[in-house]
């Protein structure tokens, strides 16, 4: 797990001279799973968009197996989206939002092959009786498994998350990881995850990046989540209350 599957270079990125990132430097190891954490604004978002390829950098690069993202093979990549980009009301069943993922084009035409392709993917996060759903009707913990599944359709080495746990249950967000981290043991996969909760940063994350435009910290959580750095990204403790032990931010 020592190789860098993700690295960026002096990354920066702006929009319409708003600065989001500047000059961010890393290397995600191949099989981690990674949080990205940082205040709003700090450019978490945009970071993810430039591993998908949507985003070009002003300057600096992040190359992904050695790779530009708008060059590599998409089937490598998995993506959740946040729900708020979603559009809830599409008339549109479960099975083809899922095998849309395979493609990432529409599924026009729906025969027994890409129905059980998207089957197999329902499946895996225990969905499989949602498949002719439409999505409108399903609860914000069925369209998250549904998301999920259809980031795992194409079997990628790397999945992308954009605050996959919001506007879920406690108990969803508890199988959402559990499915994650089953994803990744089986495949060996990579995970990239933006949330804004520390508990889950330092519980599931192997690596954290803290972000506030500029890299505050890469590394293992006890390390990240030093009192020092959290104040740099922040300029506070944050609001879950965290308490300090022998120097490590405690959430």
């Amino acid at each position: 797990m020592n190789k860098g599957i993700i690295k960026a270079d002096h990354l920066s990125v702006s929009y319409n001279d708003m600065t989001a990132l500047v000059d961010v430097s890393f290397s995600i190891p191949e099989g981690s799973f990674t949080a990205i954490i940082g205040p709003n604004g700090a450019g978490k978002s945009t970071l993810i968009k430039v591993m998908l390829g949507l985003i070009s950098p002003d300057s600096g690069q992040i190359r992904i197996n050695g790779v530009l993202p708008q060059k590599l093979d998409k089937r490598y990549l998995g993506y959740v989206p946040q729900f708020k980009t979603m559009n809830r009301e599409f008339p549109v069943l479960v099975r083809e939002l899922v095998y849309s993922g395979f493609t990432s084009s529409w599924p026009w035409a729906f025969g027994k092959e890409k129905n059980a392709i998207a089957i197999e993917a329902l499946k895996s996060v225990k969905a499989g009786h949602l498949a002719n759903r439409p999505i409108k009707n399903l609860s914000g913990g069925e369209l998250q498994r549904v998301c999920l599944a259809r980031s795992f359709v194409k079997n990628p080495s790397i999945v992308l998350l954009d605050e996959p746990a919001a506007g879920i249950d406690a108990f969803g967000e508890a199988d959402l990881y559990a499915m994650l981290e089953n994803y990744q043991q089986e495949h060996k996969a990579t995970v990239i995850m933006i949330t804004h909760d520390w508990q889950v940063a330092k519980h599931h994350a192997s690596h954290i990046i803290l972000l506030n435009q500029k890299l505050i910290k890469f590394g293992e959580p006890e390390i990240v989540l030093e009192e020092q750095n959290i104040r740099a990204a922040f300029g506070h403790l944050g609001h879950s209350h965290p308490y300090r032990k022998n120097g490590i931010v405690n959430v």
